[in-house]
């Protein structure tokens, strides 16, 4: 047992969020680069530098430089075994990332200094505030002209909502950076610019007063930061680790992810702050990591890791027990068993098979088909994990196959791409066609770019006028009411892929109408009622 709560404490499971192009997958490459995991950390554009980013691994995220697809990285730094998960921050894929933060334990939010907080940081911080998880904000780019430090604080208390202390804090900032001062550590670290340098050099000085930090960085910058970190200490409260993990007080870090700068004291801090494995809510009770019985919930599908083997891929996040390979555990849906000979854990699409994993670790199995997002595995208990729910998609389309002699291949890579979430799939009842629903416009390009390369069917689109897709629950289903309703609607009523009735309004007039016509039926906006 003794083995086992070490094996849960040291594990650290995070999501990385932020809004596009902050520098969230140049932080991830960092913090790998730290953990010995890579040799040469890769930048998302293409032009800088020659080696991809190494949690980019589908071929559209090369092509445009923007991550789209979550993906699960794991290493070892300082004893301590840490699961990264980048999300990504365009807007069109926020759903799967807000699938992701139910599989997170804690959050590393990003901004970019320059512009501070955008419109898609506030949606996730949130999501994450709904849940209370611990975040720590980054801000990054410091090398670059950007906000003023306390400008910045301001802006990510009032937009966010959050109270935040930094823990570390600028010395000038653009062309006269000089370097970061750490007040969680109490020292100084000079900015060089030079990035050849993988880890910088820190020099301690624990008395603000004395006349080294004068000699370190020149009068004028040491006089500004004994101001501005009085008046921090005045303004900001002190770090408390119970507020922190209660998700009442955000720690923020400064530093430039692309220079390498900064990334090590938020590391060493994180590692010692973050919370290990939470217990999670489930439809009966609420499971704690270290209860001896294997639980577990698949967060996400991804399909085709591997372009030469078709293969599907299941993620799961381990909530209690340890899983093991070649063992029966039971999928509480479909209720019945199932074993698994290769789990594997990631590093980017490089994936290893494990024979043991613990709570916490994200471990991804080989599918053929019986997982949906969302299903719970157990050592036999009948439970299911809450709290992963579609969301009522924004933009909608007619699909239609362009090349009849393959409508199998598309049939498989529709259904394939539906079970992965990356969009919804709706039948009409009327006359059966399909419709496909998604969060994000440039989701339809992802699933034709997709479909033609992976499955080798070809798709067109058709516009179709929904304002919005609504999951319907009557109060009776034998009602008049009931009955009125699914005749005069019938046009606009379809079923969702697990068969549950949606009505697609075309436009929110047309809704709220539909709404106070029909007083007995509930019109949802996700599909958890």
């Amino acid at each position: 047992m003794k083995h086992y709560q070490k094996e849960i404490n040291k594990r650290r499971t995070f999501g990385i969020i932020s809004h596009p192009d902050a520098g969230k997958t140049t932080l991830t490459e960092k913090l790998l680069l730290f953990g010995g995991a890579i040799q040469e950390a890769g930048a998302v554009k293409s032009n800088k530098i020659k080696k991809g980013a190494t949690s980019d691994f589908m071929e559209i995220e090369r092509q445009r430089g923007i991550s789209v697809a979550t993906s699960v990285l794991a290493f070892e730094y300082r004893d301590i075994k840490i699961n990264i998960l980048d999300t990504p921050g365009h807007k069109d894929f926020a759903e799967d990332t807000f699938r992701t933060l139910t599989a997170v334990d804690s959050v590393i939010v990003v901004i970019d200094v320059a512009k501070g907080v955008e419109e898609q940081t506030e949606k996730l911080v949130e999501v994450c505030r709904m849940r209370n998880i611990p975040m720590i904000v980054f801000i990054n780019k410091l090398d670059r002209e950007g906000k003023d430090a306390f400008e910045l604080l301001d802006e990510i208390e009032q937009k966010l909502n959050l109270t935040v202390t930094p823990l570390s804090f600028p010395i000038g900032m653009g062309y006269d950076f000089k370097g970061i001062y750490n007040i969680w550590e109490k020292n100084v670290n000079l900015f060089t610019g030079d990035p050849r340098k993988d880890i910088e050099e820190t020099v301690e000085i624990s008395d603000l007063k004395s006349e080294e930090l004068d000699e370190l960085i020149g009068d004028t910058a040491a006089d500004t930061l004994r101001e501005e970190l009085e008046l921090a200490q005045g303004v900001y409260p002190e770090f408390d680790r119970e507020a922190y993990l209660e998700g009442r007080l955000q720690p923020v870090f400064f530093g430039s992810a692309l220079n390498n700068f900064g990334v090590r004291e938020l590391l060493d801090c994180f590692i010692k702050i973050a919370p290990p494995p939470r217990p999670k809510e489930s439809d009966t009770r609420l499971v704690k990591p270290d209860e001896k019985d294997f639980t577990g919930f698949v967060f996400k599908i991804h399909a085709n890791m591997d372009p030469k083997h078709r293969d599907r891929l299941a993620f799961i996040k381990i909530v209690s027990g340890k899983f093991e390979r070649n063992k029966n555990y039971l999928h509480v849906r479909n209720n019945k068993n199932m074993k698994f000979s290769s789990p594997n854990a990631f590093f980017a699409e490089k994936k290893e098979i494990v024979d043991v994993s613990y709570p916490g670790d994200i471990v991804g199995l080989h599918d053929t088909g019986n997982f949906k997002i969302g299903d719970t595995l157990t050592e036999g208990e009948n439970l299911m994990y809450k709290g992963i729910p579609s969301f009522s998609p924004e933009h909608f389309r007619y699909i239609n196959n362009a090349d009849p002699m393959k409508s199998k291949q598309l049939e498989k890579g529709i259904d394939q791409l539906m079970d992965e979430g990356v969009a919804q799939l709706f039948t009409l009842d009327m006359n059966g066609r399909k419709i496909i629903g998604t969060v994000g416009a440039l989701q339809f390009e992802v699933i034709q770019y997709r479909l033609e390369h992976e499955y080798g069917a070809k798709c067109t689109y058709e516009n179709l006028n929904v304002h919005k897709a609504t999951w319907i629950e009557p109060e009776n289903e034998k009602s008049e009411e009931f009955k009125e309703f699914k005749r005069v609607k019938s046009k606009y009523l379809a079923k969702d892929k697990s068969g549950q009735m949606v009505f697609l309004a075309d436009s929110q007039f047309s809704l709220q109408m539909t709404q106070q016509k029909y007083p007995s039926i509930k019109f949802h906006y996700t599909s958890e009622f």
